[in-house]
Formats: structure tokens, C-alpha cells, sequence
């Protein structure tokens, strides 16, 4: 029987995506996709919600069991995305991850100017 991360790597090759850029748009680690299916492994729920959320024209059982159509028949196969509507997303992923990290370095500084008032 196949196991749900081989159907996830079919879907990725249906919707003409790289690995990479699969990850990217159901926000998983860089490398998250391949290293599931080297390792054989089971992919998690929050994984599997994460994808029907951002391609909810894949069947979840399909998905889950193999059993049906890949897509939702009701509903159209998705365009593909543009690299420039990728590069886009990737960007703003970046940009977001940053101004996080730069806030929480900002908080870290004011804490130790406050502390050295003290």
C-alpha cells in the first residue's frame, strides 16, 4: 500500500511544482518533503490540513487512502503558478520571518538598555 507522503510527492509533480517550492506554499522547512520521503516516513495531520488548505482542490481522501481522483471533480486542476508569483510569496515569507526576528532583537535590546538604568 502507499503511504501518504508518495501521494504527496505525486501531487507536487501533477501541480508542476518543485520540492522546494511545495514546502514554501504549505509553510514546511526547506527540505521537508524529500526528507519524509527518503526516510519512508508518515506525514503529519497538521501537514495533510496545511495542504488541502492551500490546494483545496485535492481530494482528502485520495490524499489520505489513495482511493478516488486526485482532484475534486467539481472543481477545476489549479492553474500553475508563475515564477514570479512564487518568487512573490517566497519573498513575502522572508520579509515576514525577518521583521520577526527584528522585533524580538529589538525587545532583547530595550530589556538590556532598560537594565543597565537600573
Amino acid at each position: 500500500m502507499s503511504k501518504t507522503i508518495h501521494r504527496i510527492i505525486e501531487l507536487v509533480s501533477e501541480l508542476n511544482l518543485s520540492a522546494r517550492q511545495f514546502d514554501m506554499s504549505i509553510g514546511t522547512a526547506n527540505g521537508y518533503i524529500l526528507r519524509m520521503k527518503k526516510n519512508n516516513a508518515s506525514v503529519g495531520s497538521d501537514v495533510i490540513e496545511r495542504i488541502v488548505k492551500e490546494y483545496p482542490q485535492v481530494n482528502l481522501v485520495w490524499l489520505i487512502t489513495g482511493k478516488g481522483d486526485m482532484f475534486i471533480t467539481d472543481q477545476a486542476k489549479p492553474k500553475a503558478r508563475t515564477t514570479q508569483e512564487i518568487e512573490a510569496y517566497i519573498d513575502k515569507r522572508l520579509k515576514s520571518k525577518w521583521s520577526d526576528e527584528k522585533k524580538a532583537l529589538l525587545d532583547e535590546i530595550l530589556k538590556e538598555i532598560e537594565a543597565s538604568k537600573e
